[in-house]
């Protein structure tokens, strides 16, 4: 959005002059005209230009802390659904809100869509100028929400919606805490033996003159290879990480490793049922609200946050505007299991596909739930045997050659 200086002339034929946010001139002029304004001259504004530029340098935001959390929408949702059903005007609301949000990101937003509501925007049209914080779906349901009079339970439906998804995300972080927190234990005690411990066994070893097992070699080659290479190693690290991090940021990068997510051993059946739960209650979310079927999984695609689930469900739209039935797409996708196959069937059959849908999401959310429940005990045993084996290498490589000496000075 770009700032304008407009001079033009109301319906007395008096000269009014001001400034006005819009995507460019010949919006500017709408905006106008929608004011009764018949304008004169529009021209940028480039003082408000450099202003937006500076705002946009905000400290907080340039080190990444100023993002709009779930929390933040869903706490926006809440008060949006209270607001509208209390008979609060809109205009009125959204200042309200911004005024009482503690998001910068959000606040700063809030007040765009405020400036576009009074330009003559409709509440949709101005979220939609935000896609980062408003996505795509969010923006649809308000737009149905606004062509059917129940603006509030559309807020309603987008409060219980990402409320759900924030649960969701907890309790996959909380059950990756464990095997997180003993991953990284393991790396730092490889460091620390690496660096502190090896060195000096192999200077004992080595004053003792002592006849090395292969072990004992292979772990004092690993040390001195360590200590000598550590800054290329590092080096390495750091740049694989950022060339990685740069790939995944593209679109081919994005799709291959949403591909390899679903399949990761372990926590990949958990990344999948999770993303099929958001897909089954936000399709069912947007059928309820009138939306049509293809549109709406036009929109649930983006809602999945997975490129390579939304090319699946971008094919199940192709496949149902081309005349197949929403199960025969489903089949084709190879995402659901015959069970929620045969629940999408009775919902077609008796044309409450939303309702099936719903129970649908509720079934993959029990299944995450079941298989969080059980991801530690899962994971358990592959930590044990990785710390056996640091054990084994260890009693091999720096306890064995103690023995053997000790048992030769037992001999002398």
């Amino acid at each position: 959005m770009a700032a304008y200086s407009y001079i033009g002339r109301d319906t007395t034929g008096s000269q009014v002059k001001g400034r006005l946010d819009a995507t460019n001139s010949a919006a500017a002029a709408e905006q106008l005209s929608r004011q009764q304004i018949i304008p004169i001259s529009i021209e940028a504004s480039k003082g408000d230009k450099n202003e937006g530029s500076l705002a946009q340098l905000d400290v907080s935001e340039l080190l990444g802390f100023a993002q709009v959390s779930l929390d933040d929408l869903i706490i926006f949702c809440r008060q949006m659904y209270a607001l509208m059903r209390s008979g609060v005007p809109i205009l009125r609301a959204i200042n309200g809100m911004a005024e009482s949000t503690t998001s910068i990101k959000l606040k700063a937003a809030l007040i765009q869509v405020s400036g576009q509501l009074e330009g003559g925007y409709t509440l949709s049209t101005a979220l939609n100028q935000h896609p980062k914080i408003f996505p795509p779906l969010f923006v649809s349901l308000v737009h149905v929400g606004e062509n059917t009079g129940k603006l509030d339970d559309a807020f309603a439906k987008l409060a219980s919606y990402f409320d759900r998804e924030q649960e969701t995300r907890k309790r996959i972080k909380t059950a990756l805490r464990y095997p997180s927190f003993v991953l990284g234990a393991i790396v730092i005690a490889m460091v620390v033996l690496n660096i502190f411990v090896v060195p000096t066994f192999a200077d004992m070893f080595t004053k003792l003159g002592a006849d090395l097992p292969l072990a004992t070699r292979i772990l004092i080659a690993s040390s001195n290879f360590f200590l000598d290479f550590w800054p290329q190693m590092l080096i390495g690290c750091i740049f694989i990480f950022f060339a990685l991090r740069h790939y995944i940021r593209t679109e081919q990068g994005q799709y291959w490793w949403d591909k390899r997510k679903v399949n990761l051993p372990i926590v990949g059946s958990i990344i999948e049922r999770s993303i099929l739960s958001r897909f089954s209650h936000s399709f069912a979310m947007i059928l309820r609200a009138g939306v049509p079927m293809t549109s709406g999984l036009n929109l649930v695609s983006d809602a999945v946050d997975n490129s390579y689930m939304k090319e699946k469900i971008l094919t199940m739209r192709k496949s149902i505007e081309s005349g197949e039935s929403l199960l025969r797409s489903a089949v084709a996708s190879n995402l659901f299991t015959s069970l929620v196959l045969q629940m999408i069937a009775v919902g077609e059959e008796t044309g409450r596909v939303d309702e099936l849908l719903e129970e649908v999401g509720e079934y993959y959310e029990r299944e995450v739930d079941y298989e969080l429940s059980n991801l530690t005990a899962k994971i358990e045993p592959i930590m044990i045997a990785i710390v056996a084996c640091m054990v084994l290498i260890l009693a091999l490589g720096i306890f064995t050659p103690m023995w053997d000496m000790m048992s030769a000075f037992q001999g002398k």
